[in-house]
Protein backbone atom coordinates (compact mmCIF):
# COMPACT_ATOMS: atom_id res chain seq x y z
CA UNK A 1 0.00 0.00 0.00
CA UNK A 2 1.01 3.41 -1.39
CA UNK A 3 1.35 6.28 1.61
CA UNK A 4 1.36 10.14 1.11
CA UNK A 5 3.85 11.09 4.02
CA UNK A 6 6.34 13.75 5.22
CA UNK A 7 10.18 12.75 4.94
CA UNK A 8 12.11 14.57 7.45
CA UNK A 9 15.24 16.68 6.09
CA UNK A 10 17.19 19.50 7.50
CA UNK A 11 19.15 20.00 10.40
CA UNK A 12 18.76 19.68 13.81
CA UNK A 13 16.22 22.01 14.97
CA UNK A 14 15.39 23.74 11.76
CA UNK A 15 13.18 20.43 9.56
CA UNK A 16 12.11 20.58 6.66
CA UNK A 17 10.24 17.94 4.97
CA UNK A 18 9.44 16.59 1.54
CA UNK A 19 5.94 15.18 0.68
CA UNK A 20 6.70 11.79 -0.73
CA UNK A 21 4.72 8.54 -2.04
CA UNK A 22 6.09 5.83 -0.05
CA UNK A 23 5.48 2.09 0.47
CA UNK A 24 3.77 1.85 3.76
CA UNK A 25 6.80 -0.85 4.98
CA UNK A 26 9.72 2.09 4.00
CA UNK A 27 10.99 3.72 7.09
CA UNK A 28 10.28 7.06 7.65
CA UNK A 29 13.03 8.81 6.29
CA UNK A 30 13.83 6.09 4.19
CA UNK A 31 12.96 4.81 0.86
CA UNK A 32 10.46 6.47 -1.24
CA UNK A 33 8.87 6.10 -4.44
CA UNK A 34 8.60 9.83 -5.36
CA UNK A 35 8.93 13.57 -3.78
CA UNK A 36 5.93 15.45 -4.63
CA UNK A 37 6.31 18.78 -2.97
CA UNK A 38 8.10 20.25 -0.20
CA UNK A 39 6.91 21.83 3.46
CA UNK A 40 9.09 24.17 5.36
CA UNK A 41 7.34 24.96 9.10
CA UNK A 42 10.55 27.11 9.87
CA UNK A 43 9.44 29.83 7.39
CA UNK A 44 6.98 32.58 8.71
CA UNK A 45 4.71 31.61 6.87
CA UNK A 46 5.54 28.19 6.46
CA UNK A 47 5.18 26.90 2.88
CA UNK A 48 4.10 24.26 1.16
CA UNK A 49 4.42 23.52 -3.15
CA UNK A 50 2.96 20.43 -4.41
CA UNK A 51 3.21 19.05 -7.85
CA UNK A 52 -0.20 19.16 -8.50
CA UNK A 53 -0.20 16.20 -11.35
CA UNK A 54 2.20 13.91 -9.41
CA UNK A 55 -0.25 14.41 -6.32
CA UNK A 56 -3.50 13.95 -9.02
CA UNK A 57 -1.93 10.68 -10.22
CA UNK A 58 -1.31 8.90 -6.87
CA UNK A 59 -4.17 9.91 -5.51
CA UNK A 60 -5.84 8.62 -8.69
CA UNK A 61 -3.90 4.82 -8.53
CA UNK A 62 -4.74 4.44 -4.41
CA UNK A 63 -2.46 6.04 -2.73
CA UNK A 64 -3.59 7.05 1.05
CA UNK A 65 -2.34 10.83 3.00
CA UNK A 66 -1.37 10.56 6.61
CA UNK A 67 -3.38 13.06 8.62
CA UNK A 68 -0.59 15.70 8.47
CA UNK A 69 0.06 15.11 4.60
CA UNK A 70 -3.83 15.80 4.28
CA UNK A 71 -3.99 18.50 6.37
CA UNK A 72 -1.25 20.08 4.15
CA UNK A 73 -2.78 19.29 0.44
CA UNK A 74 -6.04 20.73 1.98
CA UNK A 75 -4.00 23.83 2.47
CA UNK A 76 -2.83 23.77 -0.73
CA UNK A 77 -6.91 23.84 -2.08
CA UNK A 78 -5.62 20.82 -4.57
CA UNK A 79 -8.21 18.66 -2.54
CA UNK A 80 -10.95 21.00 -3.25
CA UNK A 81 -9.66 20.91 -6.83
CA UNK A 82 -9.63 17.15 -7.40
CA UNK A 83 -13.18 16.80 -5.56
CA UNK A 84 -14.53 19.19 -8.39
CA UNK A 85 -12.86 17.42 -11.23
CA UNK A 86 -14.34 14.25 -9.74
CA UNK A 87 -17.86 15.73 -9.50
CA UNK A 88 -17.78 16.79 -13.15
CA UNK A 89 -17.28 20.09 -13.44
CA UNK A 90 -16.03 22.44 -16.33
CA UNK A 91 -12.47 23.69 -16.36
CA UNK A 92 -14.46 27.33 -16.51
CA UNK A 93 -16.21 26.56 -12.79
CA UNK A 94 -13.14 24.92 -11.21
CA UNK A 95 -11.25 28.12 -11.83
CA UNK A 96 -14.05 30.42 -10.45
CA UNK A 97 -14.44 28.10 -7.77
CA UNK A 98 -10.65 28.57 -6.90
CA UNK A 99 -10.58 32.15 -7.02
CA UNK A 100 -12.89 32.48 -4.52
CA UNK A 101 -11.59 29.73 -2.66
CA UNK A 102 -8.55 31.68 -2.59
CA UNK A 103 -10.17 34.93 -1.55
CA UNK A 104 -11.81 32.93 1.90
CA UNK A 105 -8.62 31.61 2.18
CA UNK A 106 -6.53 35.18 2.38
CA UNK A 107 -9.29 36.85 4.26
CA UNK A 108 -8.95 33.73 6.57
CA UNK A 109 -5.74 34.50 7.48
CA UNK A 110 -5.90 38.48 7.14
CA UNK A 111 -8.69 37.85 10.27
CA UNK A 112 -6.17 35.58 12.10
CA UNK A 113 -3.52 37.45 12.03
CA UNK A 114 -5.51 40.85 13.21
CA UNK A 115 -6.96 38.79 16.38
CA UNK A 116 -2.84 37.83 16.62
CA UNK A 117 -1.90 41.55 16.45
CA UNK A 118 -5.07 42.99 19.03
CA UNK A 119 -4.30 39.62 21.69
CA UNK A 120 0.09 40.72 21.39
CA UNK A 121 -1.10 44.47 22.34
CA UNK A 122 -4.04 43.76 24.72
CA UNK A 123 -0.93 41.53 26.36
CA UNK A 124 1.57 44.54 26.52
CA UNK A 125 -0.94 46.73 27.76
CA UNK A 126 -1.77 44.58 30.68
CA UNK A 127 2.05 44.46 30.91
CA UNK A 128 2.21 47.91 31.52
CA UNK A 129 -0.55 48.41 33.54
CA UNK A 130 0.92 45.78 36.24
CA UNK A 131 4.17 47.53 36.11
CA UNK A 132 3.23 50.97 36.73
CA UNK A 133 0.92 49.78 39.79
CA UNK A 134 3.89 47.53 41.25
CA UNK A 135 5.47 50.81 40.81
CA UNK A 136 3.17 52.77 42.67
CA UNK A 137 3.12 50.27 45.31
CA UNK A 138 7.18 50.23 45.61
CA UNK A 139 6.07 54.31 45.92
CA UNK A 140 3.69 54.16 48.34
CA UNK A 141 5.88 51.91 50.34
CA UNK A 142 8.95 53.87 50.15
CA UNK A 143 6.99 57.07 51.59
CA UNK A 144 5.42 55.00 54.64
CA UNK A 145 8.87 53.74 55.28
CA UNK A 146 10.51 57.13 55.10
Amino acid sequence: MVKIRLKRAGRKKMPFYQIVAADVRAPRDGRFLEVIGHYQPTAKPHTVSVKKDRVEYWLGVGAQPTATAYSLLRSTGLLHELNMKRKGRSEEEIAQEMERWQERQAARLQKRLTIKARRRQAKKEAEAAASQAEAAQAGESAENAG
